[in-house]
């Protein structure tokens, strides 16, 4: 088995197409014993998951399948995989999250255009998990289909969740609306006690990190008004 190091956590699996090649490639390393993940899937457990969907090709299946096993084995390293597009600002990660098409990835491309000290971390599935007390996102290979990804360990800043409007604005989440939004962005769980680590670590990154509700348009201002809003607001509270 190939040998990486994805959130800190030294990961094995065997790659048989080019996508998920191309996107781990930064990740390989090189270590002694037993790995935390070892992903164990075969050209058969791919061939037997085309069954279900014809029209997609074996390279994204792959990607897609060991992606949602590292999403699963996560869980017990506490941590998880959130949906969205993750932006390093001056040594902290802000995550932005919303249903596909909202403008995510277009919002983040913002922050990197109009703000110095930015850089993409993962533009899909970045992982978080608490080392610590501290919870840091990780770049990972589940980068969405630019492979927008940067192999760092950032502290989280900020949760955020966009939706389109003409006004730019921010304003805090409670607890109950922030636990709403998240569990629509996470790769969830059919196993029970996977069930239960996955609302443990999300209590446990409820309680660290502070979500944000931004109404914005896809204009250079947006960038600008998300960031001092949410530093502005994080300020206040502290």
């Amino acid at each position: 088995m190939e040998k990486f190091l994805i959130a800190g956590l030294k990961t094995e699996y065997d790659i048989l197409y080019d996508r998920l090649k191309e996107h781990s490639e930064p990740y390989k390393a090189d270590f002694d014993g037993e790995p935390d993940i070892r992903i164990e899937l075969t050209e058969e457990d791919y061939i037997k998951r085309q069954e279900k969907t014809p029209k997609a090709p074996l390279d994204i299946i792959e990607y897609v399948a060991v992606g949602t096993v590292f999403n699963r084995e996560l869980m017990n390293h506490n941590g998880i995989m959130l949906h969205s597009s993750c932006v390093e600002k001056d040594g902290y990660a802000y995550l932005f999250s919303a249903d596909c098409g909202t403008g995510k990835s277009t919002h983040t491309h913002l922050w990197l255009k109009n703000l110095s000290g930015t850089r993409i971390i993962n533009d899909d599935k970045p992982a978080l998990r608490l080392e610590d007390d501290v919870w840091y996102a990780h770049g990972t290979p589940f980068s969405g289909k630019h492979n927008e990804s940067t192999n760092a360990k950032v502290p989280v800043r900020a949760i955020v969740f966009i939706e389109r409007a003409e006004k730019n604005e921010v304003s805090r989440l409670d607890t109950a609306e922030a636990i709403k939004l998240i569990f629509k962005q996470l790769l969830t769980a059919r196993d029970r006690e996977i069930g239960f680590k996955l609302l443990e670590n999300v209590d446990l990154l409820l309680t660290k990190v502070p979500v944000f509700l931004l109404k914005c348009n896809m204009e250079d201002e947006a960038a600008i008004t998300s960031y001092n809003e949410i530093e502005r607001l994080i300020k206040n509270e502290n």
